[in-house]
């Protein structure tokens, strides 16, 4: 039979770019979103929306915040892993993207706690749980979207342009808090921290479109629509819980690590402790995001030569080194080291981030694959992205040093280590299981699909 000529053939370099930019798209626009909250949170939530607790207090509070979503996420990766293993990758990330959106935007708009009391804390807490959720099923969906369009020697390159969609939503949100600092505090807490979060409508726009004219992916056309599935949750906790239980050690440093290096760094070089300009560490996180945003791809290039978890031991020992620098000099406030060093660990995060979206796909067969995969990132995502900040935070109140968060730190580097040197890889030609039943009749099955 042949190829249309208005359909791209199944894993060309076509379709694949196609897949990748639509994954890029979205995702940055998910994570522009997140990383709006999540500076907000460091930054200006303390005041608006906790100003009757102390400083320590109202931070701890406002990670809180912050951490909610991020529990909200393995909920998410469940209802969305659903629609996407059954209907198909693009409806489930359609509505992603616009609830993620959609609950941004009305966080511009909520009132502070002076106008309306404790409700607005309360309902910051509810939009952060729509935003959750929306990130618990994108981030799976968008990467299987790209990594299974991929021809079989190019998934990881493929697969880094859904990690691209990190470092430029997060330069965009602190770009664009960089920008309004330049306004003053007073103008910032007043009402420059909406902005960030109201251009948000004008994203979703464009990512709504992008992904309006992707193709469905080949694995789920070939391999999963059509065929007669079990509950993919169901499937997915009884078969392929250890390759979970590994991929939530492998997140441990690309979430964990990750907000560590970026959010609680910047509430860290903020505290009267340190006392380091705002507009500093602002300024550095969106070079270290656009530096990012250059390498990542790059990265995931390597990637495809030296292998996905050769990148990722690269990835986590070089964070260790830089990241122990980076705080002594936000301490020293030298300024241009700050820069350097701040960009520096962005790129060794990167060895660990840029070949994250195919290694963890091809952790697991095609059925219920977006479904265990979203769940074991959600749930990594949820403990070691959303704790990190504050449990950082409450280990310098304890011990009275920064040492205590490095250890931390490296602890996450040395657990995503062990997580990839044990994680399965499996190709998209593998069989497809049809049941839950472990002694299949598989010449039924081929039968079946000979048929």
């Amino acid at each position: 039979m042949s190829s249309s000529t208005a359909t791209p053939p199944l894993h060309s370099h076509r379709r694949a770019l196609r897949a990748g930019f639509a994954a890029m798209a979205g995702t940055s626009i998910e994570w522009y979103d997140f990383y709006v909250y999540a500076t907000a949170a460091a930054l200006v939530f303390p005041q608006v929306f906790f100003p009757e607790v102390d400083r320590v207090v109202g931070t701890l509070a406002s990670f809180g915040t912050y951490a909610v979503a991020f529990f909200m996420r393995p909920l998410g990766g469940i209802i969305f892993g659903y629609i996407g293993d059954k209907f198909g990758r693009k409806p489930a990330l359609t509505v992603t993207l616009l609830m993620m959106g959609i609950a941004t935007v009305l966080v511009g708009c909520l009132p502070g706690y002076a106008s309306i009391g404790i409700a607005a804390p309360i309902l910051l807490v509810v939009l952060r749980m729509v935003q959750g959720l929306a990130v618990g099923g994108e981030w799976g969906g968008a990467s299987l979207m790209s990594v299974e369009s991929a021809p079989p020697k190019y998934k990881v390159f493929y697969g880094g342009f859904t990690q691209v969609g990190n470092p430029f939503g997060a330069m965009l949100a602190t770009g664009a808090f960089w920008a309004l600092s330049a306004a003053g505090n007073d103008a910032m807490l007043a009402w420059g921290w909406r902005v960030p979060f109201l251009l948000s409508i004008v994203l979703i726009g464009v990512g709504f479109w992008v992904r309006y004219r992707v193709e469905e992916t080949p694995v789920f056309e070939e391999k999963v629509e059509g065929r007669t599935q079990s509950t993919p949750i169901v499937f997915a906790i009884r078969n392929n819980w250890w390759p979970m239980l590994l991929g939530f050690c492998i997140i441990a440093m690309s979430s964990g690590g990750y907000v560590i290096a970026t959010t609680f760094v910047q509430n860290f070089a903020t505290a009267p402790e340190v006392g380091l300009d705002p507009g500093i560490i602002l300024g550095a996180m969106t070079v270290a995001s656009f530096v990012e945003l250059l390498i990542t791809l790059p990265l995931a290039w390597l990637g495809d030569k030296w292998g996905s978890k050769t990148l990722i031991y690269f990835g986590a020992v070089g964070s260790i080194v830089v990241f122990i620098p980076l705080v002594l000099v936000i301490q020293d406030k030298q300024v241009a080291m700050i820069y350097l060093l701040a960009s520096l660990l962005r790129i060794t995060l990167s060895g660990a981030w840029a070949p994250l979206s195919t290694l963890m796909a091809q952790m697991f067969r095609p059925q219920a694959r977006y479904t265990s995969m979203s769940l074991s990132y959600g749930i990594g995502a949820a403990v070691w992205g959303g704790l990190s900040p504050a449990i950082a935070t409450a280990l310098i109140a304890g011990t009275g040093t920064f040492w205590s968060a490095v250890v931390f730190f490296g602890a996450l580097c040395v657990l995503a280590i062990f997580g990839a040197f044990f994680a399965p890889q499996h190709s998209d030609t593998a069989p497809v299981t049809e049941t839950l039943t472990p002694r299949l009749d598989t010449t039924a099955i081929r039968n079946h699909e000979r048929g």
